[in-house]
């Protein structure tokens, strides 16, 4: 009878151990999938468990000093602000968006979106940048732009021409930056 509930009691720490194990590997799936696959060279298939939580902690680390570097930016743009002044939304955008040009590129899963701010004296042709998402696999579902005093705003979405391979995001955010600079 002893040993009845002895080996019972194995099954259960063993199916106990089994659910913990299978539950921190979905966990790890699950914070993986959250980064951005211009973020890592290899294929996700080819990364071990132990590379991909290496690589999700450094983009952590990338997002923190990220969000570091803009709060000090947001508070140098505030010290600039005179309370005095007319505390508009142009003077903020003149002193939050002096390093011109921007791009930014979102992965979005299924579809890309791609932010360009660029002043009016230094611009550039939006199909440049059309035919760069175009030559990496993207096509272009909408395109649109506008003007704030000084500062032109582009805004492309696109999405993978064939689904199953995807868009390089990684080398069109390479050369987009290359664009601009």
């Amino acid at each position: 009878m002893k040993k009845r509930s002895d080996q019972s009691s194995k099954l259960d720490r063993k199916n106990i151990e089994k659910n913990r194990r299978d539950h921190m590997k979905s966990l790890c799936f699950k914070l993986f999938s959250l980064v951005p696959s211009h973020h890592f060279k290899a294929s996700k298939s080819m990364l071990s468990q132990e590379d991909q939580l290496d690589l999700a902690c450094c983009y952590i680390k990338q997002l923190r000093e990220r969000i570091d570097k803009l709060n000090r930016m947001k508070g140098q743009a505030m010290k600039s602000i005179k309370p005095n002044s007319s505390n508009n939304i142009m003077d903020e955008t003149n002193n939050i968006c002096s390093n011109l040009p921007v791009v930014e590129l979102r992965d979005l899963g299924a579809s890309i979106e791609v932010v360009l701010i660029s002043g009016v004296q230094r611009n550039f042709m939006l199909y440049e940048v059309i035919s760069i998402l175009e030559e990496e696999g993207a096509q272009v579902v909408s395109a649109s732009f506008s003007t704030i005093g000084d500062k032109i705003f582009h805004t492309v979405r696109a999405q993978a021409k064939i689904s199953r391979l995807g868009v390089e995001t990684s080398i069109a955010c390479q050369r987009l930056h290359d664009l601009v600079d």
